[in-house]
């Protein structure tokens, strides 16, 4: 077995055996002008540091340079991207006379959040203004630099894991966009102990209830785990068990399995019938998860210092194995909706 991945002339190269990926290096380099450079280090501007535990992906000297770029290399830092409640809005606050300075720093946040998925909220809410900025949108992208001075150090950990059960948490803040009224969602996907996807993103279409929201938000989920599913089916790497997404609002809870129309619901049924049908052919489980340990809040909204960083740095495992080591529950017993 071998897995190649290429990135316009940038390749990683993996195989089960040695001798297998020394054959393919040759058959390449027989066709290919091509440099061995020997173990992973760095890739497309990420760096890779190799532990006992497995891997640190990071991209601090990426992340210092957009400091350079900002001037705010020796600016103070500050401990969350984004103040708890703050909206941004299209109209207030003077235009901001740099746009394409703006516009520069918010592209580079973009691709810092490859191994930065503490700070994609905050990215996305400065990358909706990028056609017309104002001041109050760069004192957002200037406080996400300071966030980023203060944690040059963070990245991603990837570590081997005898778990390969697919783990989702989604969310969605409704009606927070103060001009549209329009939600953001949010959600993060585990395989194993390691996060692998996650998103943030402000939904398409109003919704008109909480509810509402969240469903969508929960059918948005749902396609990004099927996709990995499928892809990890062709690695080869089939995942036999349902994936768990959980979710903190009992109504789209019930929804998930209950087939009965509401009025309530007619709005989003094409989002009912799809999360309906992979519930049940079993490749899907929604189940309720208490507020407190929703890690797909940080994908939604600004959070207090404690509860950011304790979601920051937390491992899925610890909240489907048990509260503050208390006592133990099973996994697919766990949250069961209406249980907190």
């Amino acid at each position: 077995m071998a897995y190649l991945l290429l990135y316009v002339d940038d390749i990683i190269l993996t195989a089960s055996s040695d001798s297998l990926l020394k054959s393919i290096i040759k058959s390449l380099s027989a066709e290919f002008n091509m440099t061995d450079l020997g173990q992973l280090r760095h890739f497309v501007g990420i760096t890779v540091h190799r532990k006992q535990n497995g891997l640190f992906l990071s991209q601090s000297t990426y992340a210092a340079d957009i400091l350079s770029r900002a001037n705010m290399s020796i600016c103070n830092p500050v401990s969350t991207p984004v103040e708890v409640g703050s909206k941004l809005s299209a109209t207030h606050g003077t235009p901001f006379s740099d746009g394409p300075l703006y516009r520069s720093l918010a592209g580079a946040l973009q691709y810092l959040t490859i191994t930065r998925p503490d700070i994609s909220y905050a990215v996305q809410q400065v990358c909706l203004f990028m056609h017309a900025p104002r001041e109050p949108h760069f004192q957002l992208l200037k406080r996400i630099l300071r966030y980023i001075k203060g944690t040059l150090s963070q990245g991603l950990h990837i570590t081997p894991s005898p778990n390969t059960k697919l783990t989702a948490y989604s969310d969605a803040d409704w009606g927070g966009c103060p001009d549209s009224r329009r939600s953001t969602s949010g959600y993060c996907v585990y395989l194993g102990d390691n996060l692998i996807s996650w998103s943030a993103k402000r939904q398409a279409t109003i919704s008109r209830s909480s509810t509402e929201a969240e469903y969508r938000g929960v059918a948005n989920t749902v396609a990004e785990t099927c996709w990995i599913r499928n892809l990890l089916l062709e690695l080869h790497v089939p995942i036999r068990q349902a994936t768990i997404i959980y979710c903190d609002n009992i109504s789209a809870v019930y929804l998930a399995e209950n087939p009965v129309h509401h009025q309530r619901t007619k709005h989003v049924e094409l989002d009912i019938h799809f999360v309906r049908e992979k519930v049940r052919l079993g490749d899907i489980k929604v189940l309720h998860i208490p507020a407190d340990y929703q890690y797909a809040d940080i994908f939604t909204k600004g959070l207090p210092k404690h509860l950011f960083q304790r979601f920051r740095s937390k491992n899925p495992t610890t909240v489907m194995l048990g509260f503050g080591d208390k006592h133990v529950v099973d996994d697919d017993a766990a949250f069961q909706p209406g249980i907190d």
